[in-house]
């Protein structure tokens, strides 16, 4: 579209400036010219006077002669100029040889009757006049006229008037023409500085507009538009250098989104967080994995100066920004413009955090944190720390008492038979007990390394419930504890099951609900159908009223050495602090699970849920 403020407007708009001023130039040379090289009317007027006077002077002297006017119109013919002669009666005057004029003008064309009256007196008048009689001539003119008075030979009287004509060449009159000419000239300059115009609109802007179509396409991401070549001039070559930079910048974007995309992969395929944030601490690229941890933290509401397990869930407006429990190392990182790596504990997972600064011309831009989940990593290593002040505590123990009391017999220290065979039977139960403790080590050993051998056959839980409660209906007799069962009608059988492993997780269980449930209480064994991962399964429950174990300790009871009472004195039927760990363990084994509930004071439920059937890998 044409616009003065375009480059076609802009040059139209320089050209009909400089044709302007060109043409007023050449009008102001050209108006001087004029003046000078024209006669003005006045001067014009002035001397066809003179012109006249001569001219009658003559005719008077030669009027006899009969070719004397015709030779004077001849000469005056030269100037545009004719003379006539009209007599005091204001008729013409019959020369021997007057010849009409060429164009019939009378005198009355003119001058009036009153003013050759004046003529006639004496008096040369002149006039100038535009006669337009259409039957006189075939155009306008504009005529200066003068009439002298005509004397006789003997010049003493005047016999009439001669009245002499010219065509009017005034520079007014020439002016009016050249004003006229450069109005058509400026007219036509305009109309075809116009068409230009327009042949520059199709030649250059035209060209131009899809240059700019085709960059405003590449820039929404069309890399592969490129532009007609319609010419071999400069904007030809725009055009192809336009396209060649087109080519390269879609070979470069293809380039740059193969890497984004390869290290996009890498990025998505790390167990380990990456979070990009700037220096204001606002999220700029996370992975998934870090998203989720920028979601999940910022999701906690912080309270300053509370433990880990007052901290409330809520949803936060801004879940972009960096989470409170990194702000402390993230100041550090921008401040101090070095890497840093540490370990936070949010609620319950520990993680360890490298965080590294972002430089942008020698200034930290922002921060790059990397995120591990070492919470198994580090409860592996708290419990190799606890087993080994575990194992080496429950070991000092009997180690401590047979030393003690074997130097008690070597020293002779006991004074009867009665006290030696006392110290004798301490010294028995207590390797006894480090027998168990090596023993359930090692079975330990070799179910976490997948060692332990299982002789599956089919068992029938509810002789094996009764079984299992004869043999410990005495010891809870002893206790003063009732212990019971309660079992359906139905039989209830497991297909794979081995059923020496199988008792030894029930006298595990049974073994601490005995020692944790008092006198008078009771302890129920309960075995029922039920169903796990949407197969058949038998669950067994063994519940006692004993002192419970506190909600904080739950999670933990199959763990290694753990012990909820954390009591570390055992008497002399002690456990060892490993079988609950084993129960887990042999439960797995067979394709279960076992759970515990508990409230302190009320007494423990522990749930084992065995497949009827175990699922071959």
């Amino acid at each position: 579209m044409f616009s003065l403020k375009g480059i076609v407007g802009k040059l139209w708009l320089t050209i009909i400036g400089l044709v302007a001023v060109v043409l007023l130039v050449l009008g102001l040379f050209l108006s001087q010219y004029l003046e000078t090289s024209f006669p003005k009317s006045q001067d014009q007027i002035e001397n066809l006077r003179k012109l006249g006077q001569k001219v009658t002077s003559g005719i008077a002297l030669h009027n006899e002669d009969e070719r004397y006017i015709d030779l004077v119109n001849d000469l005056l013919s030269a100037q545009d100029a004719t003379v006539f002669v009209v007599d005091v009666d204001l008729k013409p005057m019959k020369l021997s040889s007057q010849k009409p004029n060429s164009m019939n003008l009378q005198y009355d064309d003119f001058f009036s009757a009153v003013m050759l009256k004046r003529v006639f007196a004496g008096e040369t008048i002149d006039n100038q006049t535009v006669n337009s009689t259409g039957s006189r001539q075939q155009m306008n003119s504009q005529y200066s006229a003068v009439a002298v008075p005509l004397m006789d030979s003997t010049q003493q009287k005047i016999i009439g008037a001669a009245i002499l004509y010219q065509a009017a060449q005034s520079v007014e009159a020439t002016q009016a023409y050249v004003i006229r000419l450069f109005a058509y000239v400026s007219l036509i300059g305009f109309l075809m500085t116009t068409f230009f115009a327009f042949f520059l609109l199709t030649k250059i802007t035209q060209p131009l507009l899809k240059l700019k179509k085709a960059a405003d396409l590449i820039s929404l991401g069309e890399y592969g538009t490129r532009v007609p070549i319609t010419s071999s001039d400069e904007i030809g070559e725009l055009g192809k250098t336009f396209n060649r930079m087109g080519e390269e910048l879609s070979d470069t974007i293809k380039a740059l989104s193969h890497e984004k995309e390869h290290l996009s992969s890498i990025l998505r395929s790390m167990t380990d967080a990456v979070i990009t944030f700037d220096s204001d601490g606002s999220v700029i690229l996370a992975n998934p994995q870090g998203d989720k941890i920028v979601n999940d933290w910022n999701q906690i509401h912080w309270i300053d100066g509370e433990s880990e397990q007052s901290m409330l869930p809520v949803l936060q407006q801004h879940s972009s920004v960096i989470p409170e429990p990194m702000r402390m190392l993230f100041d550090e990182v921008i401040t101090g413009a070095k890497e840093i790596t540490s370990k936070l504990h949010v609620q319950n997972e520990v993680w360890s955090v490298v965080m590294t600064p972002l430089y942008a011309r020698a200034a930290v831009r922002g921060v790059v944190a990397v995120l591990r989940d070492v919470t198994e990593e580090f409860r592996l290593d708290k419990l190799r720390k606890d087993f080994v002040a575990n194992v080496s505590h429950e070991l000092r123990t009997p180690l401590s008492m047979l030393q003690g009391y074997s130097e008690a017999l070597l020293d002779d220290i006991a004074g009867s038979a009665e006290e030696r065979q006392e110290l004798a039977q301490v010294i028995h139960e207590e390797s006894l007990r480090m027998g168990r403790l090596v023993r359930d080590l090692l079975d330990l050993a070799r179910m976490e390394t997948g060692n332990i051998e299982l002789h599956f056959r089919v068992v029938e839980v509810r002789s094996f419930i009764k079984r299992m409660h004869r043999k410990f209906a005495a010891l809870s007799k002893e206790q003063g504890i009732l212990m019971s069962y309660e079992l359906p009608e139905e039989e209830l059988i497991l297909y794979q099951a081995d059923e020496d492993r199988l008792e030894q997780v029930l006298t595990n269980l049974l073994d601490n609900a005995i020692r944790h449930t008092p006198a008078q209480a009771e302890i129920v064994m309960r075995a029922e159908r039920h169903t796990y991962k949407d197969e058949a399964a038998v669950l067994i429950e063994i519940i006692d009223q004993g002192i419970g174990i506190p909600v904080g300790d739950l999670p933990y009871v199959f763990e290694r050495f753990y012990k909820a009472d954390k009591a570390r004195t055992r008497g002399a039927t002690g456990g060892t602090g490993l079988g609950l760990s084993i129960v887990r363990n042999l439960v797995e084994a067979h394709q279960g699970a076992v759970a515990v509930k508990s409230t302190v004071g009320q007494g423990t439920t522990f749930s084992v849920l065995l497949p009827v059937k175990m699922i071959t890998t």
